[in-house]
């Protein structure tokens, strides 16, 4: 194909109607295509059957050079999972509750127009992303990708619990109520798991945390040292003892991590002290295994339950545009 032959390169968007104001938002992408002298976009509105990996592919096929996301972070996690190695870009539009995904990129959370014309004049950067097998009880199996953190147990409960109305109405701070509502009935559980290279341990617990990031809003770290550009993994196990055990989990989340660690004379505190309430450990792949079928979630989405998890990194699998900025 000749220069003067050369395919008008198309971007593609995929959103959630129920999100964002699809009119508007394939308006401002339509012009910011013109500007950048691309062709006429495609687009694709998610469903109830379709979170987003049909129409990622469809896309993909559609010969997209770029997509565009804009929804909740299950809409992201569902785009992401179906560009994985592609290396087509992924422009991030926040548009949901959390946008947790944004908020660990630190990307611009409230300008519309910034996040799309990072599609077309923005800086490419390539992160990690995470795949969990599940096992059913049945022994069905499937794998499904998470930018974010995915777990099992009790954070999976709380997102379960976590009434819809409410966060259309006061955003990511719903997932309160559902801790509140899942606490009473919390009870701890035995999980066996094996990092790549090491032994095998057993230990009981609340939730296993699986993080490719870990900051969540409010500017609480939940799993400090999570890296999405380290090619690791990072696990935290919430292992509270009674109620006391509770106000260690928050003062490790929301003190240590997110107060302290900002400062080298409070990461020497954190460091010396003593906590065995939240354990964090680190590694390429982990498989773990419980003995009763437990609640599991991806980037704040129910995944049912699963008797097994194999959860691995693929370093750089993910490749994003960012606004210069």
């Amino acid at each position: 194909m000749t220069d003067g032959e050369r395919r008008e390169r198309r971007c593609a968007l995929i959103y959630n109607p129920v999100k964002v104001d699809g009119a508007r938002l394939r308006d401002r992408v339509e012009k910011a295509s013109r500007r950048a002298g691309w062709g006429a976009p495609l687009f694709f509105e998610t469903t109830p059957d379709d979170l987003g990996q049909d129409a990622t592919a469809r896309a993909l096929r559609d010969g997209a050079d770029a997509v565009l996301v804009a929804g909740g972070d299950g809409t992201v996690r569902a785009v992401s999972e179906a560009l994985v190695d592609s290396r087509t870009p992924l422009t991030i539009v926040p548009s949901g509750t959390g946008n947790l995904l944004a908020r660990n990129l630190e990307l611009p959370l409230t300008d519309q127009a910034a996040a799309v014309a990072a599609a077309f004049e923005g800086v490419q950067r390539s992160i990690d992303i995470g795949m969990m097998r599940l096992t059913r009880e049945d022994g069905t199996t499937e794998e499904h990708a998470f930018v974010v953190m995915a777990g099992i147990g009790l954070d999976a409960a709380m997102i379960a619990n976590t009434r819809s109305q409410l966060k259309k109405t006061v955003g990511w701070v719903a997932y309160v109520d559902g801790a509140a509502r899942s606490l009473p009935g919390a009870k701890p559980f035995r999980i066996m798991y094996q990092l790549a290279g090491h032994r095998l341990h057993s230990v009981k617990v609340q939730s296993m945390l699986f993080a490719n990031c870990g900051a969540l809003p409010a500017g609480i770290e939940l799993v400090p040292d999570a890296s999405m550009t380290d090619g690791m993994l990072d696990l935290a196990l919430i292992q509270p003892t009674g109620w006391f055990g509770w106000l260690g989990v928050w003062r490790k989340v929301w003190w240590d991590n997110s107060v302290l660690r900002r400062t080298r004379s409070g990461r020497r505190i954190v460091e010396r002290r003593r906590d065995s309430s939240v354990h964090y450990l680190q590694g390429a792949a982990v498989e773990a295994g419980v003995d009763a079928a437990q609640p599991v979630e991806l980037d704040g989405d129910e995944f049912g339950r699963a008797v097994q998890l194999s959860c691995r990194v693929i370093p750089g699998g993910l490749l994003l545009s960012v606004p210069k900025a």
